[in-house]
């Protein structure tokens, strides 16, 4: 099988308020797709190749048969994403804890990565990293 060259990738988060959620990550800087976005769903873009769907929660029980976890109380998953520079991690992080987000874990610097954590308003785990471009091999 020939894999392509890029596959685009859509997560799908449940949110408990469509419009909050909405108005968070507007807050970060993220642009939304209104071709895949309506009253209970929304397009988060991340790339060209990435998305985040943000679905009310009784929409994403639509497409599912075990129940949703809690992610106030429990993690799904960790969803992280790059930025430009260690300094844009932080702002990006300051911004997320201003407009409704929390602390998820404490800086962690690596050197040639450095990166820092935040949960949504819906409590999802958001890692913001930036990794040092001569660190990564061709």
């Amino acid at each position: 099988m020939t894999q392509p060259k890029s596959r685009k990738i859509f997560v799908n988060l449940p949110v408990s308020d469509i419009k909050r959620s909405n108005a968070f990550f507007e807050k970060l800087g993220f642009k939304f797709n209104p071709q895949f976005s309506g009253e209970d769903t929304t397009c988060m873009v991340l790339s060209e190749d990435g998305y985040v769907m943000l679905l009310q929660t009784e929409r994403f029980k639509s497409f599912i048969k075990k129940p949703i976890s809690d992610a106030a109380q429990q993690t799904e998953a960790l969803f992280s994403f790059s930025v430009d520079s260690r300094e844009e991690v932080d702002q990006l992080v300051k911004v997320a804890l201003e407009a409704g987000g929390s602390s998820a874990m404490p800086p962690q610097d690596h050197g040639f990565m450095y990166g820092h954590s935040f949960q949504d308003p819906d409590g999802h785990h958001w890692e913001v990293f930036w990794m040092d471009p001569s660190a990564v091999q061709k």
